[in-house]
Order: C-alpha cells, then sequence, then structure tokens
C-alpha cells in the first residue's frame, strides 16, 4: 500500500487494514482471522489468507498499490579480499565502525570466531533494532548488534530449524563474515585454503534477519525483514536470496529495496545461479546493485592416481586424506545389483542399482555428477570418481573421498578398469592451485533481463567460486545428516557468496562518503570496476561493468546519481499509473506522473551502464542515452572521453569534455549510438565510454542486444 504517513498512528494502519479486508470478504469477523501480519513501520501493508475473488476485489481499491500472492523464495547457494585489492593494509575509515551491514538470510551462528567482539564497543547510537532470542540462540554481542527471525506462515520445519535467529543451514553465517567478519587467523576447511580470514569491513556491525527456513523463504518473511531493517537504521541490506523476476510492485525484494532506497539504504542482491543460459538474471530493480559471481586467483584440485601408474586432475572440496597406498576400484556397471528390479541407470551408479558387497570398501566410477558420493557412502565404499558431462569450474565438498574428471579422463580410467584383473586408485587430498581469474563462473545467471529491456543486469560481478568464510557448527558442511564434520569454515559457492562481497565494498565506500546516495554509491562501484581477464562472449551480459575494485570506488571522480524522483519519472515512462505511483511515493501531496519532469532517451534513467535490447526485426541500430555526471573530486577537473566500439557501431558523445571547478558540480551529456543492421547469428555489440582526466577513469559499458528470431 506503498509508503507510511507519518501523522498516523499504529492502530489507525490496522484499522485501515481490516477496512479493507472487509470491504473485500463481506464478513469482518473472517476478515479479522484472515489478517496474518501488518508492515506498518517503513512502509504500509499486510498479509492476509484470501480467496481469489476476494483478492481481485482488493485489488481494485484506489488506496491499494499491489496485491501479490506470496510465494517461496531460494538461497543462491578469505583470500577474495585480498584478490580485490582490500589487502589488511588498506586505508579505512573511522567510521566504518558505525556502519551496519543487515544481512536477510538463513540466520546466523553468534558462536563462530568471525563473530569475536573483542575490542568493539556499543552498538552505533543510531541502531534502533533488537535482538530475538530462542532454541540455540542465547544472544546478541557489540559485532552482531541485531537478530530477529520471521516466521509469519509457520514455514519453519520444527525439525530441521531452530525457531530463533539461530543459523541451522550455514548460508547466513557464510554471508555476513564475508561482508563484516572480524579477522580470523589460521582459518581453513581441514586444512584447506589456510589463512586469514576476515569480511570486506571487518569493523562494521552486524545487523541478522532471519526470513528462510528448511522449506525456503517467503515473500511476507522478506517484507516483515524489509520493513524492521529500514526502521532500525542500517546502512547496507545484503540480500542473498531470489526468484523469478516480477514487476517491480509484485515483487517483494524490489518494493522492500525501493522503501529502502527512499531512506538512503542501498540493498544489494545475488544475480542467481541458473547460467550459463542467457535471460535468467534476478533482482533487476534498476535501485538494486544485482550482483554476479566470478572466480579468485585460486582453485581446488583434487587428484588420483590409478594403479598403473597414471594420474589424473579433478574437481572437488574432498578434506579427506587416504588411509592405503590403494583402494579396489570398480565401476558402475561391475557394481551392478543383478538381482533387484530397478529402473535407473546402473553406470550412472543411480540410487539403488548397486550391490553393496561389490562397492564396500572400494572406489567406484560412475558417469555424471549427481550426489553419487552419497550413495556410495550408504554402500561403505570408500570413494567415487564422477565423469564430468562438461567441464566445471565448481568445487562440490564430497561426503567421501571423491573427485569430478572430465569425460576424457574418465573413459580412460574406465577402460583401464575393463581391462585390468584387479584395478586399483587412490584419491588424494585437495590441493589450492593458483589459477588466471578473474573468470565468470559458469552457474552465475546472465542477462538480458526480462522486465525492463533498457536495464543491464547484472550490475557488477564478485568472487563467488569456492569461497571460504564463517559457517554455523549447528549442522555439518555438507548439511547431510550422515556426515559428522563440523566446522567453523566452510568453502562454498554461489551468487550467495558474490553479493556480500559487493555489499562490505558499498559499506566501505559509503564509510568514507556517508552523505552518499545509494545511486551514488552504486555509480562509484560500477565506474571503477575492473574488466574480466577471460572475457566470453556474454561478458557484459554476464558481469555488467565488470568485477568490483573497491579501493578505486571511494574515490571514483564522477558519479552518476538517480533521485527518488527520477526513478518515479523512470516507472511512468515503464506504464505505471497515477494511483500506484502516488502511492508508492506517499505523503499528503498528491503525485502523478505529470508532476514529474519526462524521462528521456532509451533508458530513460541516469544509469552508469547503457543498455538497449532491439527489436528482433529492427534493421538499424539507433540508441540515444542522456546522461549527468556530479563532480566527486577536488579541485579543477576536465574529464575527456574516450569510446570503444566495434566496427561498424558508432558511438558520438556530446560534448565530448567536461570541465568541473567545484566539488558537487554537474554536467550533462549525451550518447548517440548508430548502426546498420547486426550481421546474422551476432546478438551482442559492445561498446566503452570512459571519462578521464588523468587521474580517474570512469567507465561505462554500452550494450546492445539482440534476440534471435524463433524460428518457424
Amino acid at each position: 500500500m506503498g509508503d507510511v504517513s507519518e501523522d498516523r498512528a499504529t492502530i489507525s494502519v490496522m484499522e485501515e487494514h481490516h477496512g479493507l479486508l472487509s470491504k473485500a470478504i463481506g464478513d469482518e469477523k473472517i476478515a479479522r482471522e484472515s489478517r496474518i501480519y501488518s508492515y506498518e513501520k517503513s512502509f504500509n501493508g499486510f498479509v492476509a489468507r484470501l480467496l481469489p475473488q476476494e483478492a481481485e476485489r482488493l485489488s481494485e481499491d484506489e488506496n491499494v498499490v499491489s496485491v501479490f500472492p506470496n510465494t517461496i523464495r531460494k538461497l543462491h547457494t578469505t583470500r577474495s579480499w585480498d584478490f580485490l585489492g582490500m589487502t589488511k593494509t588498506i586505508k579505512r575509515s573511522q567510521l566504518e565502525r558505525n556502519i551496519i551491514v543487515a544481512v536477510l538470510d538463513t540466520g546466523i551462528y553468534v558462536g563462530s570466531p568471525s563473530f569475536n567482539d573483542k575490542g568493539f564497543g556499543p552498538p552505533p547510537a543510531k541502531w534502533k533494532g533488537k535482538c530475538d532470542t530462542g532454541r540455540n540462540f542465547t544472544g546478541c554481542n557489540n559485532k552482531v548488534i541485531g537478530a530477529r527471525y520471521y516466521n509469519l506462515d509457520n514455514a519453519a520445519d520444527p525439525d530441521r530449524d531452530s525457531i530463533s535467529p539461530a543459523d541451522t543451514d550455514g548460508h547466513g553465517t557464510h554471508t555476513s563474515s564475508t561482508a563484516a567478519g572480524a579477522t580470523v587467523n589460521g582459518a581453513s576447511l581441514y586444512g584447506l585454503a589456510k589463512g586469514k580470514a576476515r569480511g570486506g569491513v571487518p569493523s562494521a556491525r552486524i545487523a541478522m534477519y532471519k526470513v528462510c527456513w528448511n522449506g525456503g523463504c517467503t515473500d511476507m518473511d522478506l517484507l516483515a525483514a524489509f520493513d524492521d531493517a529500514i526502521h532500525d537504521r542500517v546502512d547496507v541490506i545484503s540480500v542473498s536470496i531470489g526468484g523469478s523476476p516480477r514487476s517491480f510492485l509484485d515483487d517483494p525484494i524490489a518494493i522492500g529495496s525501493f522503501h529502502a532506497m527512499k531512506k538512503g539504504i542501498l540493498t544489494s542482491c545475488s544475480a542467481g545461479n541458473d547460467g550459463p543460459y542467457p535471460g535468467t538474471v534476478q533482482n533487476v530493480a534498476p535501485w538494486i546493485l544485482t550482483v554476479a559471481a566470478t572466480s579468485s586467483d585460486r582453485k581446488f584440485e583434487t587428484a588420483l592416481k590409478l594403479g598403473n601408474g597414471n594420474t589424473v586432475s579433478g574437481i572437488s572440496v574432498n578434506t579427506f586424506s587416504p588411509r592405503k597406498k590403494m583402494y579396489p576400484l570398480t565401476n558402475g556397471a561391475q557394481a551392478a545389483n543383478t538381482t533387484a528390479n530397478n529402473y535407473g541407470n546402473v553406470s550412472a551408479c543411480d540410487y539403488g542399482t548397486l550391490s553393496k558387497d561389490k562397492v564396500k570398501g572400494k572406489i567406484v566410477y560412475c558417469l555424471g555428477s549427481a550426489s553419487q558420493d552419497y550413495f556410495i557412502k550408504l554402500l561403505g565404499g570408500a570413494g567415487t570418481i564422477m565423469a564430468l558431462d562438461e567441464p566445471s569450474d565448481i568445487a562440490f565438498t564430497s561426503l567421501i573421498s571423491a573427485t569430478s574428471v572430465l569425460a576424457k579422463q574418465g573413459i580412460k580410467i574406465d577402460r583401464y578398469i575393463n581391462s585390468t584383473k584387479n584395478p586399483q586408485a587412490v584419491i588424494f587430498k585437495t590441493k589450492t592451485v593458483n589459477t588466471t581469474a578473474p573468470f565468470l563462473a559458469s552457474f552465475s545467471s546472465r542477462g538480458p533481463q526480462t522486465i525492463n529491456l533498457n536495464i543491464l543486469k547484472p550490475d557488477i560481478a564478485a568472487p563467488g567460486l569456492d569461497i571460504l568464510a564463517a559457517y554455523s557448527q549447528l549442522i555439518s558442511i555438507t548439511g547431510e545428516r550422515t556426515d559428522n564434520r563440523i566446522a567453523p569454515f566452510n568453502i562454498i559457492s554461489g551468487t550467495s557468496m558474490a553479493c556480500p562481497h559487493v555489499s562490505a565494498a558499498a559499506a566501505y565506500v559509503k564509510s568514507f562518503h556517508p552523505d552518499w546516495s545509494p545511486a551514488a554509491i552504486k555509480s562509484a562501484l560500477m565506474t571503477t570496476a575492473t574488466p574480466l581477464k577471460i572475457k566470453p562472449e556474454d561478458a557484459e551480459l554476464g558481469s555488467g561493468s565488470g568485477q568490483i575494485n573497491p579501493r578505486r570506488a571511494a574515490h571514483p571522480g564522477l558519479v552518476y546519481d538517480i533521485t527518488m524522483s527520477s526513478y518515479i519519472s523512470f516507472l511512468c515512462k515503464e506504464g505505471y499509473n497515477d494511483t500506484n505511483i502516488g502511492k508508492l511515493i506517499g505523503g499528503k501531496k498528491k503525485h502523478t506522473c505529470s508532476s514529474f519532469k519526462p524521462a528521456q532517451g532509451t533508458d530513460g534513467l541516469n544509469y552508469p551502464s547503457m543498455h538497449t535490447q532491439l527489436n528482433v526485426t529492427a534493421s538499424r541500430i539507433s540508441a540515444v542515452f542522456y546522461r549527468t555526471v556530479t563532480h566527486v573530486g577536488f579541485g579543477n577537473s576536465v574529464y575527456k572521453a574516450i569510446v570503444t566500439s566495434p566496427k561498424g557501431l558508432s558511438v558520438q558523445v556530446l560534448p565530448s569534455t567536461l570541465k568541473f571547478n567545484k566539488l558537487h558540480q554537474q554536467k550533462s551529456f549525451k550518447v548517440v549510438v548508430k548502426g546498420g543492421p547486426m550481421k546474422n547469428g551476432t546478438q551482442i555489440l559492445s561498446a566503452l565510454l570512459e571519462w578521464n582526466d588523468s587521474r580517474h577513469s570512469v567507465k561505462s559499458p554500452i550494450l546492445l542486444y539482440k534476440p534471435i528470431p524463433l524460428s518457424g
């Protein structure tokens, strides 16, 4: 229902909700019983159980911005900071200790060494939050200053979940410590990736808002957390959760982050783990900072040795050291359970296809990579070798000794098994090796986005592959009950891991510039990002402006700022009506689209990147982008435009020189993009605009995308 009017008492908000429900349902008693929760601190709204026709009647009321069903969303499941240039000796602002990073996730394990509050003073005076207690959670400290949990629809599973802020999943502890964990010496996962673990802003405070349970994360819980976090006066909100993109006014993360933006709070969200397929990016509202996942400069390799002396390098996180020099080796076909009637693929070691007698004590070679380690462990196997269908960059933690190898290597292993009387092998413990980086993680969701065709998403990228960070000791490192390994740190991958890197980078920039708007901080991070070293054809569609460079982002030179009125003009251009716009803004004054300056250009927003999706039938390329930059450097500066563009694409910047003589001075320019038809088979044309004053390089990708026409 949009914003909360400042002159309204809490009781009147709830009574208004009851009145609306009574009108929609037609029965006051049922209406009161149907309401589950009211949002009343930072925005106006409620959750209720309704029949479809009641929801329809409610949506027709002039006081209602939108009505949408409560859906379940999913998680987008130390050295990374050194790799990003955020070394221990980096210059830090004294204000960092007053920065509060809100994390919406699975809860937190406060007993982790990453959340030790030694040396921390009391919470910042602005803090208005609280600390819930409950099962496995006795309270907060001066590092983790707040912890709440939300279970509005009783989605928690009492058998698997602690009904408290405690983390019985591990995900929330990992993301929180990545963002703002304290420095811990000698951190590792059973000796792997050993070194110092620390968050990007180790002096900052953490506030946990537990919205995810064993079954997922509901929209109603997410909105309740946003409502509280905004009211609690946090500085940055980190959300490693997503779902299918929806209209901005039907998307709880878009709605919550919009109200956060109005209060000066930037929301950073993960882009999703549905890559490498195009059009899969999530959390695409333009006021959200959408984060893709890249690699750091290390990877995990797990070698194996065959009885014939040949060695093969695979990928996994294998914490087990071999106890024998060699183990018997078999494959699915030779270990088949011939007495059972099953329909699984025995070569892939599907559940129920193998004989316990033929597996026990042996390493088993299986086609594909689908949790065969779980089945082999149940049968008493010593290990498993999995043959990947295609190359993978993700190292999964195995339940027993295991490694995944390329298909061509798998063929050689299978041939050895079938041609040897007593085949043997041994799988070694995983080792860390250096690698060229960064590259875009294969799982990281790609653009183009499907909600707004002229805003490039993801915005930016950060390490999300094989990240070591703190973990909950209320669950095993694999989450499986058959696994007895409990550890203070764990290595996991996902855009979930990339998101808190960017949340911390935003907090770092804000600690130097507490008066900057969310859009200015976002611009600073995007325009100073580092292009990927290994660039696939869809690089910008997957990584936006590139990999974050927090040190440079603290001093960007110029920023592309966006006011709330600019976002409203953008929404008007996108077709949102006057009623919805007015309710979204709130206040006594009546707002309509005619109250705002019309959005200009192809995209209608002062965005740090420039993008458009061309019509399938477009014969020529034509786009214009209007931009305004704000000078945030000191002294006189003259910036000159440098354009890099492919053959056949004209990119003209008018004017091509911008002169500044004072802080916060603004200058406007336009970028005119023209070209002939794209060649057959070409979907992406990528250019770059750089404003340079010899001290600062302010970069904006320019990306044109044309979908392939559907045949037939």
